[in-house]
């Protein structure tokens, strides 16, 4: 009778054995889970742990993005304000060889009519034309005045009459011619309004 405690106390011990490895074994897979954490979140997504290089990556994207941005933008600024210049240095030089284009009309207009076919009138007309076709190619354009509508975008008046012919507010006579440059006035055109 004896044998039998002993194979009892065998099986006890064969079962807190057992038990122990159980357990051990639960702890170790517990050890391993908090030091290894869920890839998995909600719904499923993995987590997204970030290392430093990844993180180092990231920044150093996002400041190549933010320079490529900013060169764009120094670009388009550049860009705009030489155009800009090339504008105001263009319309300055126009603006000194205006008197120029005065002159030569004048002359013109002053030649006798019996000397017109002479070879000085015919000299000055043809530098005359060549002159109105460079600044006509560079943008340059006469603005139209007599017989149109009062502007004071466009014309300057500097004399005012009354002429029963002639509409409300109407350019009868034109002094100085005006000019504008592309889309801005160069110089406005000296008039006289009637009415």
């Amino acid at each position: 009778m004896e044998q039998e405690p002993e194979i009892q106390e065998e099986e006890v011990k064969a079962e807190d054995t057992a038990e122990a490895e159980a357990t051990e074994t639960a702890e170790t897979e517990e050890t391993k889970a908090d030091a290894e954490p869920d890839k998995k979140g909600f719904f499923g997504k993995k987590k997204e742990k970030k290392d430093k290089k990844d993180e180092q990556i990231a920044e150093l994207t996002d400041k190549v993005k933010r320079q490529l941005a900013e060169f764009e933008n120094f670009r388009n600024r550049t860009e705009k304000e030489k155009s800009q210049m090339y504008m105001v240095g263009a319309r300055d030089v126009i603006e000194k060889l205006l008197p120029v284009v005065d002159n030569f009309e004048r002359g013109l207009k002053s030649i006798p009519e019996d000397q017109k076919d002479g070879p000085v009138a015919s000299g000055m007309e043809m530098i005359y034309k060549q002159l109105i076709t460079v600044l006509t190619d560079l943008g340059v354009t006469p603005i139209e005045a007599v017989g149109q509508e009062f502007d004071p975008n466009f014309h300057n008046a500097v004399m005012h009459a009354e002429d029963e012919e002639l509409g409300e507010n109407t350019v009868s006579e034109e002094f100085q011619k005006g000019y504008k440059y592309k889309d801005a006035v160069l110089r406005h055109s000296m008039v006289k309004v009637v009415n």
